[in-house]
């Protein structure tokens, strides 16, 4: 069988393709032996004198694993088969590379003792991007191995990629935790300098306690709800997050919200409007999650509007769902926040109005919860000081998992 070359060897993709091998920061690091045992498996199968997995990167093609008597760790791009097996999502077999013509511009086909008999596994990552691959090659020719054999190639491939994907997700929750102390620290930073300040003031003010001792204890109480938000959060990257369900009655919890956020709300001279249908069902929810959504878009909408503007929260019945939305007169957001707007620690261009402090968690804990209970959330805004909307949508019923992973 002759292999035929694409016309075009980069991908539509490349792109992106690139920005996610990236991310596995795999790319220079010396051999392991992780790797260079599925590599030799791979060879043993095959029956084969080499074995590689390797990286397409813009230029050049890195080996990860150099089971050869082929001293580099990288090669051209345009010299390499790699870079025309990551362009198929099947394993990509040339019996005979001196059967395709197209091939005998390769250099390491036509060397000395160069590649007659080439497999190569695309390395498929979990949003389908090509990035490498397990390959195999011999300086002789091989008849057309057998589909069992093919089928074991592609599945060591995937087990290359199951390693990558654990070793970012880790390094991904190392990060996080890191930047949540970091945030811990910077955010309790102000309220033990008020406790410093106080301590000070009673000293030379004896008649001052009463005033500075509840300012000292709200300070704490500050530091200690702060410090519990950042455990919460934590332990709920940990874990997969379970929901207590219970029917919940939405206009109650509305009302009481916007009566707590009133006088918060009043100190900038903002109004807030509720609209709820009067006939509203309750939701079938975790009462505390979904209290803390509503609380964290409304608290938003008030810490990001100008004074004197008016806030507009609705609720009505959408089929099977109950449409949400909290609307602002604020700052609104360009394209660059729309694209990172529920990323964890996400540095938005809108500035609290008021001297308000953001952590950067909000927002995404809250997509969390509202996909913890199938529902969607998503943002609207004109542009820059033009508003913002945030929509939620939530299922009045909750579905629960079966075993086979559906839901009933």
């Amino acid at each position: 069988m002759t292999y035929s070359k694409p016309s075009v060897i980069i991908p539509k993709n490349d792109r992106e393709r690139l920005e996610k091998l990236r991310e596995y920061r795999i790319l220079d690091t010396h051999s392991e032996d992780t790797f260079d045992k599925i590599a030799l498996m791979a060879s043993q199968l095959f029956g084969t004198a080499a074995a590689f997995i390797t990286f397409v990167d813009e230029n050049r093609v890195f080996f990860k694993s150099n089971l050869s008597p082929v001293p580099a760790n990288e090669v051209p791009r345009d010299e390499s088969l790699c870079a025309l097996a990551i362009l198929e999502d099947n394993v990509t077999v040339i019996c005979d590379t001196h059967n395709s013509p197209e091939l005998l511009t390769y250099p390491y086909v036509v060397m000395e003792g160069g590649i007659r008999f080439y497999a190569g596994a695309p390395l498929k990552t979990p949003e389908g991007f090509n990035i490498g691959t397990l390959c195999v090659a011999d300086s002789e020719p091989h008849p057309m191995p057998d589909a069992d054999k093919i089928e074991m190639l592609r599945t060591l491939a995937t087990i290359v990629v199951d390693k990558l994907e654990n070793r970012l997700r880790y390094r991904k929750s190392v990060e996080s935790q890191i930047n949540l102390m970091n945030i811990a620290l910077h955010e309790i930073k102000n309220p033990l300098a008020s406790i410093k300040l106080a301590n000070e003031i009673i000293s030379k003010n004896p008649a001052s306690m009463e005033k500075m001792t509840e300012n000292i204890k709200s300070a704490v109480i500050n530091i200690q709800k702060k410090l519990g938000d950042y455990l919460a959060h934590s332990e709920m990257e940990e874990r997969d997050e379970l929901l207590t369900v219970e029917e919940v009655d939405l206009r109650d919890m509305f009302n009481r919200l916007v009566n707590n956020f009133e006088l918060l709300a009043g100190r900038k001279k903002q109004i807030i409007e509720l609209y709820v249908d009067e006939q509203l069902p309750p939701i079938e929810a975790d009462r505390e999650k979904i209290l803390d959504v509503l609380h964290n878009l409304l608290s938003n909408a008030i810490k990001y509007s100008y004074p004197n503007t008016v806030i507009k929260v609705s609720a009505r019945e959408a089929g099977n769902y109950v449409h949400i939305e909290v609307k602002d007169q604020g700052q609104g957001l360009n394209f660059q926040d729309m694209q990172k707007l529920f990323t964890k620690f996400a540095k938005l261009s809108s500035k609290p109005t008021g001297k308000e402090t953001s952590t950067g968690l909000g927002l995404s804990i809250t997509k969390s919860f509202v996909e913890l209970h199938k529902g969607n959330i998503y943002a609207m805004s004109p542009g820059k000081d033009r508003g913002t909307t945030f929509i939620v949508s939530l299922p009045f019923r909750h579905r629960m998992p079966s075993e086979d992973g559906t839901h009933a």
